[in-house]
Formats: structure tokens, C-alpha cells, sequence
């Protein structure tokens, strides 16, 4: 039962090494999300500056495979090129020895007067569990939030470590046999590397826990010397098939290029060692030296680092073998347009909901483009009836259904990856822009089918002053349109302000103006049959306007949280309060829009 209590406490101890650098990761993907997005979408043909940035990064999120799976999703959004992606692949696998490197303060030793004493793992994970907890509970700012859980994180790590060392420390000789049995079978040390990084899916946990065994029962350079390069091939295993799901080719491309380098890395390490050893120039005592806590971690690091060097200049050659085991799968060409927009929502990018909120954000700013353009070639069918448009009208309502349920099934799936408040604010206010833009769309069709009707046969045409009046009303809200799509795209909060005050103006006019057809009508100037199709355009333009107030009060409520779940008392306020820049507006575009239509010298019917 001894021995039962003992894996216990290691496998607890692992559980909180891997949840602790969950944790860290999450707080730094959270906080720097968009900083790393715009870094890697900065790289240009240079290997080795993506070799660096791809470095950085993943020193920043502690995984190299988060920084591989989001280097994917970027590909996959068009962002990154597959070969612009090698140089950044090859610095995660350099970027992920830095976690050895913290995980080394386990060895530091020294007296309580010293200040690295401070350093020593059992006094830094309280002091970093206290620091978060202080930040999360006590100050509410988002940055310091983020801090906050960076910290837990950090601490909840290291109290794994002290857990795993002590459970394997008390194990004593029968584990130094267990090591001892890798170092006459470099075969055994090699699958046991790949199969337990491939089982945990972190090589960073696998090389903290034989750092573990190395503080508490120290472990020989040639025992661990295969178990490392099987941990580097078990890393790139997990990433590939969990970058494989859903992928397009040139992503399997590039965890494909992951793949190949770490088996040639692999093979070069092996190599080397093989004939330095056989020369001489690896001698017994390096072979055969106690490594601790540190000695793993540049063991490691010298692994990575070495091929990555070395193989940098031969990422042609890489992506050209990629390209060869990957073809192209060459999409029927009536998708294309929706495969070109609907690629920017990549899965592989959901793990880091700030990067996937800026790409839902791009593609919703697809929808406006559509929705707006929908609208434009639906007014003129109301002129002059084309059956091409309303071909490109249908062709474009699909793509832009697509794109919604797409976007809010996407957005929808960032959920449970949300930690931060202004993500989820993101998230809820992104939900409710596509939803605007959506039913922009369908208004546009509405719009279309009224425009088939007028233009059917039997059916007398609009008069001329119907005409007039109804192009004034497409104008305004062409208008209305254009402004809170650009207030959207630019998140500009005067533009969405200046939104209001031309919707009440163009609700004024769509009033005046059924009025106006109705006095026609009375008068025999317009047809009763028309006349009922023209008062469901209006009825449509209205809607347009409103959705455009809808979004332009989302867009407020991002700046003001008192807005959000009030706007109805918002707006209700708005129009009666004394707000002189409101008012300025208002007079404005009534001054613009609000004009009687002329009649010709002689009415007609025309």
C-alpha cells in the first residue's frame, strides 16, 4: 500500500504540473493574443526571422504546440503562407526548452540570507500563488487579472515539481534501477520518450518530470539521452494529429514540415552522438556524468537548439517535400467564394479566443460588405428589373447565410476558451453585429422580390414623383448603411453617434412619404396595386435604418457598459434630451433629405 500512496502523490504532483502550466498559458495567450497574431502575421520570406518570432512566442506561452496550432489556424486564415509558417516551426521546437530552464530553480541552492535563496522552488510557488491571488481578488483591472492568473499558474507549476520530487525521491534505488535499465537500451529510452509525451501531449511535463528525478535520485547522461529525443518525436506526433482535424492542405503541410524536422532532427542527434562516441571525443566521463535538475534542462535545450541552427537554411528543401506528400485538393469552382471568406474561421485558432475574435470580426466585416451591396442592386431592381442581378442577389444571400450560421457557430465555440470579461463583451457584441448585417440581407431580397412585382406585368409603373421620393429615401439609407458599417469596421464611436440622428430622420421621411403615396393614390396619380408594393418598400427601408441604429448602439454599448441590455431607455433618452450634438445631426439630415419631389412640366404615369 506504501507504493499505492506514493504514485499518488507523483501522479497529483504531474496533475498539478500539467494544470499549473495550463493555467500560465492561458493568462499569457490571454494578455498577449493579439500582440502574437500581429508577430506572426508580420513574418515575411525570412526563415530566419520567423525562426525567431516563432521562439518568442512560444517562450511567451510556454507550449510549443499552442504556438504550432496557432501558427495553423493562421495559415489556415490566409495570414501566413505555408512556407512563410517553416522558420516559425522551427523555433517553436527551440522556443519550448525555456520551461526546463524555469523548471531548473528547483536546484537552487543557497543559504536564507542570500537573495537567491528566494529563488528556491518551495519559497518562489508560494510567493507566486500569494502575488496571484492578490491580483485576482483585490484588483479589478483586466491587465492585472491577467497577471493574476500568470502567477497562479507559475506557483500551482511549481508546487507539482515539489510534489513529484518528493513522492520521487522517496522511491529510492528501485527508480535509479528503473533509469539504469534505459542506459544500455537507447531503443526502450526512445519509445518510453515518445509513447509518455504522446500519452501526457506536453513535452514539457515529460522533461520536468525526469528533472524531478534528476534533483531527487540525479540520472546519467546516457540514460536520458534517448528518452529526450523520443520526447521531441512524441511532441511533434501529438501536434501533427491534432493539427490534422479539419485542416486544409496547406496547413497538413506545415505540421507535415514539423514532422520531418524532428525526425531528421532526431536522426542528426543520433548520428552524432553515435560517432563523437565511437572517435572518443564523447568520453566516459560526460557519458556516464550524474545530470541534475540544470543538466537535463541544456541537455534539452542543446537539442532543440542544434538541429533548428542547422536545418534553418534547408527549409526550402522542407516545404518542397511537404508540398510533394500534401497536394492540393482543388475546391469546385461555385465554392470559391465561400471558401475564400469562410477560411479566415479557422478551428485551430479557437484555443485562443482573442486572436479567433479578430478573425469572426474580419469575416463579419465580409457579411457588411455583402449586405450592403445586396441592398445597392436591390434598389436599382426597383427601377429597372435585371434577371442577372437577381442572380447575384440569390448567389450572394447564400454566401451571406453561410457566413453567419459559420461565424455564430464559430463564436459560439470560443466559449469555453473565454477567461477574460472583454472577450466575452467581444464575443456578445459580435453575435449581435451579425445578426444586423444578416437581416440587412434578407431586407435586401424582400427589396428584390417587391422590385419583381413592380416591374410584373399588368402592373402600372411607379409615377414619377413616387419615383423621386423613393430614390431620395434609397439615398438616405444607402447613407445610413455605409456610415455604421464603417463605424463597425473602425470601432469609431463619432460615426456610430452620427447614426441616430439620421435614422429619426429617416423614419420622419418614411412617414411623410406613405402619406404623401397615399394622397396620390387618392388622387389617381398612383396605382392602388403599385401603390401596395411601394408602401412594403418603404416598410423595408425603415427596417434597414433600424438594424443600423441596432448595430451603431452595440458599437456605443462596447464604449459605455451602462448602454448594454438598456438600449431601448437609451435611445429612448437620447431623443428627448438636449444633446446639442444630437440636434446639430438631426437638422442636418433633415435639411439633406427632407424635400418635396417635383413634377414634371406634364404628370404622367409613366
Amino acid at each position: 500500500m506504501d507504493l499505492f500512496y506514493k504514485l499518488i502523490a507523483l501522479l497529483g504532483g504531474l496533475s498539478m504540473f500539467l494544470y499549473g502550466m495550463r493555467v500560465m498559458g492561458d493568462g499569457l495567450k490571454s494578455c498577449s493574443g493579439s500582440a502574437m497574431k500581429a508577430a506572426l502575421a508580420k513574418v515575411t520570406g525570412s526563415p530566419a526571422l520567423g525562426f525567431l518570432l516563432g521562439m518568442l512566442v512560444t517562450c511567451m506561452i510556454q507550449s510549443s504546440t499552442a504556438t504550432i496550432v496557432l501558427t495553423v489556424g493562421l495559415v489556415g486564415a490566409g495570414f501566413l503562407t505555408f512556407r512563410q509558417s517553416i522558420g516559425i516551426v522551427l523555433g517553436a521546437n527551440v522556443g519550448t526548452a525555456i520551461t526546463a530552464q524555469i523548471i531548473r530553480l528547483m536546484d537552487v541552492e543557497s543559504g536564507s540570507n542570500s537573495i537567491l535563496y528566494l529563488f528556491n522552488a518551495e519559497n518562489l510557488a508560494p510567493l507566486a500563488l500569494i502575488a496571484g491571488i492578490v491580483l485576482i481578488m483585490f484588483v479589478k483591472r483586466g491587465s492585472a487579472q491577467n497577471a493574476g492568473t500568470i502567477a497562479i499558474g507559475f506557483g500551482v507549476l511549481f508546487m507539482g515539481l515539489i510534489f513529484m520530487s518528493d513522492a520521487v525521491s522517496s522511491f529510492g534505488s528501485g527508480l535509479s534501477s528503473l533509469l539504469t535499465a534505459f542506459e544500455g537500451n537507447y531503443f526502450l529510452g526512445f519509445l518510453a520518450g515518445t509513447a509518455v509525451t504522446g500519452v501526457i501531449q506536453s513535452s514539457s511535463a515529460v522533461i520536468g518530470i525526469l528533472q524531478s528525478f534528476a534533483s531527487s535520485v540525479g540520472v546519467r547522461f546516457c540514460g536520458v539521452v534517448a528518452v529526450i529525443i523520443g520526447v521531441n518525436i512524441g511532441d511533434c506526433l501529438t501536434t501533427f494529429l491534432v493539427c490534422r482535424i479539419g485542416a486544409k492542405p496547406e496547413q497538413i503541410r506545415t505540421v507535415t514540415v514539423h514532422v520531418i524536422y524532428n525526425i531528421c532532427a532526431a536522426l542528426l542527434i543520433s548520428a552524432a552522438l553515435a560517432i563523437a562516441r565511437g572517435a572518443g571525443l564523447v568520453g566516459d566521463e560526460l557519458w556516464y556524468a550524474t545530470l541534475d535538475s540544470g543538466g537535463v534542462a541544456n541537455v534539452h535545450g542543446l537539442f532543440r537548439l542544434i538541429p533548428a541552427v542547422l536545418f534553418l537554411p534547408l527549409s526550402g528543401a522542407f516545404a518542397r517535400l511537404a508540398e510533394k506528400l500534401v497536394p492540393d485538393k482543388p475546391a469546385p469552382p461555385e465554392y470559391l467564394d465561400i471558401v475564400e471568406n469562410l477560411r479566415e474561421l479557422d478551428a485551430h485558432l479557437v484555443t485562443n479566443p482573442r486572436i479567433a475574435l479578430d478573425q469572426s470580426a474580419h469575416l463579419i466585416g465580409h457579411m457588411a460588405d455583402v449586405s450592403v451591396s445586396n441592398f445597392s442592386i436591390a434598389a436599382e431592381q426597383l427601377f429597372d428589373l435585371d434577371p442577372k442581378r437577381t442572380e447575384r442577389i440569390a448567389r450572394r444571400e447564400e454566401l451571406l447565410d453561410r457566413m453567419a450560421d459559420a461565424t455564430n457557430q464559430y463564436i459560439v465555440d470560443l466559449s469555453p476558451h473565454i477567461m477574460q470579461e472583454a472577450d466575452n463583451r467581444n464575443q456578445n457584441f459580435q453575435v449581435k453585429a451579425l445578426t444586423c448585417f444578416e437581416r440587412i440581407g434578407d431586407l435586401a431580397v424582400s427589396i428584390e422580390h417587391d422590385g419583381q412585382s413592380l416591374h410584373a406585368d399588368g402592373v402600372k409603373p411607379m409615377s414619377d414623383l413616387a419615383r423621386q421620393d423613393l430614390q431620395n429615401a434609397i439615398s438616405a439609407v444607402t447613407d445610413i448603411l455605409k456610415l455604421s458599417v464603417r463605424a463597425f469596421k473602425e470601432n469609431d464611436i463619432a460615426r456610430a453617434r452620427a447614426v441616430e440622428p439620421l435614422e429619426e430622420v429617416i423614419d420622419d421621411l418614411i412617414e411623410a412619404m406613405k402619406a404623401r403615396h397615399v394622397a396620390r393614390m387618392t388622387k389617381g396619380v398612383c396605382d392602388v396595386v403599385t401603390g401596395i408594393t411601394y408602401q412594403n418598400v418603404l416598410q423595408s427601408l425603415e427596417r434597414v435604418s433600424d438594424q443600423c441604429s441596432d448595430l451603431a448602439v452595440y458599437i456605443l454599448s462596447r464604449e459605455d457598459s451602462a448602454i448594454t441590455g438598456q438600449e431601448h431607455q437609451y435611445l429612448h433618452e437620447l431623443h428627448h434630451s438636449d444633446n446639442e450634438a444630437y440636434r446639430r445631426l438631426f437638422r442636418e439630415n433633415y435639411e439633406k433629405y427632407f424635400r418635396e419631389p417635383q413634377p414634371k412640366a406634364e404628370t404622367e404615369n409613366t
